[in-house]
């Protein structure tokens, strides 16, 4: 069983391309730097994707929230070229194949969904483009979606904040936390925070590629829903220090920009319906058990 796996070299696609060798599949990579077991998007571009590929999956995309990057046109630019564009080719490349693969699965994010803070989104819902970042995710479901005629099944894995120790917004916080100035994102850290453990939103990948009666649209999150509140004090506590040091939403702003910084500052309520329907059982349902793996000083074994 192959699988082509497109952004195998980001913190995502380097743990989505473990758990599918542990579990006897042989995986090439789709990066833009050629290698052993690797493909770049030129190749797939010139020659389409292998023949013996059983499926095709996308994980790729810049990361919004790095804060070495300014938040201008070039850079969002960049941000929608890396999902949109990715997508978009492997879609293509699926169409034109004369052996087709059985299953599509791409990520996606639940920035499709406006923040609105009483109510719980279930994959049936979505909301009307209204920044940015809802531009992008809705433009990046179309990009994945397959004519009718093209049997391929498809799935979509709309994912919230992962978390884990070696990438993400975990490698940006632990130091801060560690040395006791860690805190909520505003005063009240009342927003909500949509996430979900590394392990987590990999294994509902590997879940989709495995189970034929998976298909559509998976909310990639916990059942736990929490706020940034929740989530700062059982980290705080699993870490065994202080979290009384809040970063105002200006400083966010300022970090990030007001565009960019609406990740943190904002949040959506989403619900895992369809997930856990699909049988998929969580190796971190909860932010306590997620916190335990994620908070020791030297890491944790999986």
């Amino acid at each position: 069983m192959k699988v082509l796996l497109g952004g195998g070299t980001g913190f995502v696609g380097k743990h989505l391309r473990k758990l599918l060798v542990d579990n006897g599949y042989k995986v090439t990579v789709v990066s833009r730097q050629p290698g052993p077991d690797r493909l770049t998007w030129k190749d797939i571009s010139r020659d389409g994707i292998p023949e013996d590929v059983t499926a095709v999956v996308n994980v790729a995309g810049e990361n919004i929230l790095n804060p070495l990057k300014r938040w201008n046109e070039s850079f969002k630019q960049a941000v929608r070229s890396s999902r949109i564009d990715t997508t978009k080719l492997l879609a293509d490349a699926i169409v034109n194949a004369t052996n087709k693969p059985n299953v599509f699965a791409t990520i996606s994010g639940v920035a499709i969904y406006m923040p609105i803070h009483k109510y719980g989104y279930r994959e049936v819902d979505t909301s009307p483009p209204y920044d940015f970042l809802s531009d992008l995710t809705h433009d990046w479901e179309i990009a994945a979606k397959l004519p009718e005629s093209v049997k391929t099944r498809q799935v979509v894995v709309r994912s919230g904040v992962v978390l884990g120790r070696d990438g993400g917004m975990i490698r940006q916080i632990y130091y801060p936390f560690f040395f006791n100035v860690g805190g909520t994102i505003t005063l009240s850290g009342a927003q909500w925070f949509p996430w979900i453990h590394v392990d987590d939103i990999t294994g509902i990948f590997l879940h989709a590629i495995k189970n034929d009666n998976v298909t559509g649209v998976l909310n990639g999150v916990a059942p736990d829903a929490i706020t940034n509140y929740e989530f700062t004090k059982a980290f705080a506590k699993e870490m065994w220090r202080l979290s009384h040091l809040p970063i105002p939403g200006f400083v966010m702003k300022g970090l990030y920009g007001s565009e960019r910084a609406k990740i943190i500052l904002q949040g959506q309520r989403v619900i895992p319906e369809r997930t856990v329907k699909s049988g998929y059982e969580y190796k971190y349902p909860d932010i306590i058990s997620a916190c335990q793996n994620l908070a020791p000083f030297f890491e944790p074994k999986s």
